[in-house]
């Protein structure tokens, strides 16, 4: 069957055919096949150089050999135990000493599954109820964080099925606004628990803090006892070896993790000061659990990916991003074209917009027409990227300087097109 055929066939038995909603796109999504390195094929024997990378966990590309090797070897010997395995400590060690700001960490199962536990645990531990987060933020897909989320586009009302009195304790700020965080914190910081935040908005797009934005926040953290949560599902071991922390030099107070932690298989995490962390169940009262926390597969892929993590490998990473982000930003000036070229690290994205991105308030202006004429362009040329403006574009090691040419080629021909 082809992707058209399965794609109808999909509608009969899950809601939209799609079992997450950014993957629908119009006229429908293409249904993969398999994937290798920086490519990924469909049902309809078409290859695409990928930049999507399963919305970021592929740090290494698709189906790394290491990777993949280790998780074959613990298949044989079990895929879920419901008692502790040494593989927890072993990859819990390697956190903790790669991330500065984590000294004890609870692995869950998604990056939604973390922030839900974080924010519990920021309550439990300072008996307050209020959390404040950023317009535009997706933390997952749980009640407390559905307010402004920006992951696919979504705009208030968010969700239906979100009871009022579930929400009336989370308070949504324009990002890279010192005054208006500064003045939320002071009307309510004697029940705000903490603030939570992604360093970088990867659900707008990609919207980096402004310089020493994330120090202000620390700073108005610590001046008015409110916890600073960072949600590095998506900049965890992304920027740095030592995630977001090393690479702004900002420390948090309890840090949550997903994607590339579980080297591709399902896993989040949170960790923290060890102050507050044995304050989680069953070394204290606040509840957390789930059956397949610390799964082995997810565990294995993870310690298998982290191990190939060094600085040299972020280097190499790093100057491919330079590479599509400076070739881009050439190709714009030389052309008088009025778009936004974003980016750090191994992230990148184009927005359709006049104005400098900082907030969500600024990249919600983006021609959204246009991404999605410039999306199909790439797609029908080889080139997948996430089909939204408000989601982020990744790079893996396994993408080679060819491809990084063809990409850019290809995104050329897609703006000037447009123009």
């Amino acid at each position: 069957m082809n992707s058209k055929e399965l794609f109808d066939l999909a509608k009969n038995y899950i809601p939209g055919g799609v079992s997450s909603p950014v993957r629908a796109f119009k006229p429908y999504p293409f249904f993969a096949k398999r994937a290798k390195g920086s490519k990924i094929w469909d049902v309809d024997g078409k290859e695409y150089i990928d930049h999507c990378l399963a919305y970021g966990p592929l740090i290494l590309g698709h189906s790394n050999d290491k990777v993949i090797g280790d998780v074959k070897k613990q298949l044989e010997i079990g895929t879920t135990y419901g008692v502790p395995s040494e593989l927890e400590i072993k990859l819990a060690k390697m956190v903790v000493d790669r991330v500065p700001y984590v000294e004890m960490i609870r692995f869950v199962n998604s990056g939604t599954e973390a922030t839900m536990a974080a924010i519990r645990l920021a309550r439990g531990f300072t008996s307050k109820n209020k959390i404040i987060k950023f317009d535009g933020a997706y933390h997952g897909a749980h009640d407390y964080v559905l307010v402004k989320p920006g992951s696919g586009g979504m705009t208030s009302p968010d969700s239906l099925g979100i009871p009022k009195d579930t929400t009336k304790n989370t308070l949504s700020v324009p990002f890279n606004n010192e005054e208006a965080i500064e003045t939320i914190v002071k009307e309510n910081y004697e029940d705000v628990a903490a603030i939570i935040l992604e360093p970088v908005m990867g659900n707008i797009g990609c919207v980096e803090p402004k310089t020493g934005f994330l120090k202000f926040l620390r700073a108005l953290c610590d001046e008015y006892n409110i916890l600073l949560i960072f949600d590095e599902v998506i900049t965890g071991f992304r920027l740095s070896r030592g995630c977001a922390g090393e690479y702004f030099g900002v420390y948090p107070d309890l840090v949550t993790f997903g994607k590339i932690i579980g080297g591709g298989f399902p896993m989040g995490a949170f960790g923290g000061k060890k102050e507050i962390m044995e304050n989680i169940a069953p070394s204290g009262s606040v509840y957390q659990a789930g059956t397949f926390n610390g799964n082995p597969i997810s565990v294995t892929g993870g310690i298998a990916t982290l191990n190939q993590l060094d600085y040299g490998f972020y280097k190499d990473l790093k100057d491919k991003g330079d590479f599509i982000r400076n070739r881009l930003v050439e190709f714009k000036d030389e052309n008088l074209l009025k778009l936004q070229v974003v980016g750090l690290a191994s992230m990148f994205q184009i927005y359709f917009n006049n104005e400098k991105v900082l907030n969500y308030e600024i990249a919600k202006k983006s021609d959204t027409d246009k991404f999605n004429s410039y999306f199909n362009h790439l797609l029908s040329n080889g080139v997948f990227i996430p089909p939204s403006q408000f989601e982020c574009c990744f790079i893996s090691n396994a993408h080679s300087d060819e491809d990084l040419e063809n990409v850019v080629n290809t995104i050329e021909e897609a703006i000037l097109k447009l123009k």
